[in-house]
């Protein structure tokens, strides 16, 4: 499993999210991605239980997600998550936006289950449990990116950092096809 811990709304995580979209392009079916999302749990938050860097915003655009990826492949999931992107930060978190990229991407927002997800305790359950996995996993930065469960690459205000083996998308293809190749040889 590769991992990216990322916030919604950050600029750092879209820079990772775009070169990873050329990562899965190289690589196909090898890789079973997945997101985990950074933020701090709050117990005086009354609407999500935890506080976003980029405000409310962020918090609910990490919601959209998670509801969408508890119910779908990568496959389907993942160009959700681009369209969001590719509809600018500002606009993360944003149902009309979210359910604008659900539809781009095939996702009926009511009779999937997505949108009684994102309204309901589901979506802030979800994002509470994976506040929790990234800081279990010690995910500080958004964008980390973790091959296998190793932390191989941080972006953080715009540099790479932690990268010895590289941060293009073909530094990242060879890393898991050499990954793959360890467990499936």
């Amino acid at each position: 499993m590769h991992r990216l811990g990322v916030m919604s709304r950050c600029p750092d995580a879209a820079l990772c999210e775009s070169v990873f979209d050329d990562v899965l392009e190289r690589v196909g079916q090898k890789a079973a991605l997945d997101l985990t999302f950074i933020a701090k749990l709050n117990d005086t938050d009354e609407t999500y239980g935890v506080t976003c860097m980029h405000g409310p915003s962020e918090c609910a655009g990490n919601i959209h997600e998670l509801c969408v990826m508890s119910r779908f492949p990568q496959a389907t999931w993942w160009p959700f998550v681009i369209c969001l992107n590719y509809n600018g930060k500002d606009k993360i978190g944003r149902e009309d936006t979210a359910r604008k990229c659900a539809g781009v991407v095939g996702i009926d927002w009511e009779e999937s289950g997505v949108g009684a997800c994102v309204d309901g305790l589901e979506g802030s359950d979800l994002l509470r449990e994976s506040v929790r996995n990234s800081s279990a996993m010690g995910i500080e930065k958004s964008c980390t990116i973790l091959i296998n469960g190793v932390t191989r690459c941080i972006v953080d205000d715009g540099r790479w950092t932690q990268c010895d083996d590289g941060h293009a998308p073909k530094d990242f293809a060879a890393m898991i096809n050499r990954e793959y190749a360890k467990l499936n040889g």
